[in-house]
């Protein structure tokens, strides 16, 4: 594998040293090999811990020439997932760690998406985070996995969470955002809403974080096996998103997948409205317009 931090001078931005290591290493195999790459990039050694204090940690010097990765014990997509996270904050120099020459990361630091305006602790953990979707799951090897796939499913979340050997979680967000339709996936747990993601086109979710799962969701319905992807099942869009009075509501699907320790994955797929005819929209403007100004 040739590429050498040379190959990364000026890139500072995580999209920016993906494109140059991928141009430096345009075959790339699936899964990408990480730990390979860490060793062609300054990291001299990894090593496994076992301690809650944090997920991932880098030790290096002021320069940042080199240094060693600290990863948790645990299931392999997870650490791979934080040694590439941590590779990040060893090739953006920009990254200032809390203490002199170590970062230390807990596993929220690695969930998080999204940096309060003026945290830089919280923008350089959403930076690595990107730096390792974009490396582990490289869009145009991406793309190319999911050319074969129809419509949305679950079922494909687990494929590529499956071949790029990354974590579920991470295989969705990929997912959503390579996606041509529009969807989104909301992770649960205990029958809560702890996260979303969703494609740019699809609206917003109005169902808070932190908030239970709406009640006429797919989620509350039959016993769902877990580890296994339920059937697809038309939903009411208003548990989901707001739907304006005077607008055709969409039509909303529903999937849900179980996962271990009462964590489960729902995909909403909105259908786009069908255009009105302009028949169709004569006769609803007039009913609007009746409507309001009180006539009958």
């Amino acid at each position: 594998m040739p590429v050498s931090r040379m190959d990364l001078a000026d890139a500072g931005s995580p999209e920016a040293l993906v494109k140059r290591i991928l141009q430096a290493e345009p075959n790339l195999p699936v899964p990408v090999p990480i730990q390979e790459l860490c060793a062609r990039l300054g990291v001299r050694r990894i090593e496994d811990h076992d301690t809650d204090e944090f997920e991932g940690g880098l030790v290096t010097d002021a320069k940042r020439s080199d240094g060693t990765i600290l990863a948790k014990r645990g299931g392999e997509p997870r650490r791979r997932f934080t040694i590439a996270h941590e590779l990040g904050h060893l090739l953006m120099a920009h990254h200032v760690p809390d203490q002199p020459g170590r970062f230390l990361c807990n596993s929220s630091d690695l969930l998080r998406v999204t940096a309060k305006e003026g945290d830089q602790r919280q923008r350089r953990e959403v930076e690595a985070n990107r730096f390792a979707t974009l490396m582990l799951m490289p869009p145009h090897l991406l793309r190319g996995a999911m050319a074969a796939f129809r419509g949305p499913d679950l079922q494909h979340v687990l494929v590529l969470a499956r071949d790029f050997a990354v974590g579920k979680e991470t295989a969705a967000r990929a997912y959503v955002q390579h996606h041509p339709e529009r969807i989104a996936i909301v992770v649960a747990g205990n029958g809560r809403v702890q996260r979303c993601y969703r494609s740019l086109s699809f609206p917003a979710i109005i169902c808070a974080v932190g908030g239970p799962v709406p009640t006429g969701s797919l989620y509350h319905s039959s016993p769902h096996r877990p580890s296994i992807a339920s059937d697809t099942a038309a939903c009411r869009p208003d548990l989901w998103i707001d739907v304006k009075r005077d607008l055709r509501a969409p039509d909303l699907h529903e999937q849900v997948y179980l996962q271990r320790n009462g964590f489960a994955m729902i995909l909403l797929h909105l259908d786009a409205v069908p255009e009105e005819s302009a028949e169709e929209r004569r006769l609803n403007e007039g009913w609007r317009h009746r409507f309001h100004s009180g006539r009958r």
